[in-house]
């Protein structure tokens, strides 16, 4: 998709750097982040939501989420964290490429993920 930014991004066309990457995803920090250490983590190739994404990229994609997970934690010294994927406008999808956000949480730290 020639004008989605997370597509540009991917393809190293919009410089962002990586937390963590592995065949099919990578992480990078959110733009504007909620609290610090408010992460995404976006899929290599264009897919409009989670519905879109193979099965079979489960196993890349839980990879990701671990281990950036990990290492946010231990940076930021949460102690857990939230995983939010939005899907489709209705729900508050804003990029049309699929995405999830970590969002690092401490104890008390009155953020409120919206669920």
């Amino acid at each position: 998709m020639a004008e989605c930014i997370f597509c540009k991004i991917s393809q190293g066309e919009i410089p962002a750097k990586r937390i963590y990457e592995n065949s099919n995803f990578f992480s990078i920090l959110d733009a504007n982040p909620k609290v610090e250490g408010h992460s995404l983590i976006i899929s290599k190739k264009h897919f409009e939501n989670v519905l879109d994404l193979p099965s079979i990229a489960g196993k890349d994609f839980l990879d990701c989420v671990k281990n950036t997970s990990i290492l946010l934690m231990k940076k930021y010294n949460a102690t857990g964290f939230n995983l939010i994927n939005n899907n489709f406008k209705s729900a508050g999808q804003l990029v049309g490429h699929v995405h999830f956000h970590i969002i690092p949480r401490k104890e008390g730290d009155n953020f409120n993920s919206g669920v």
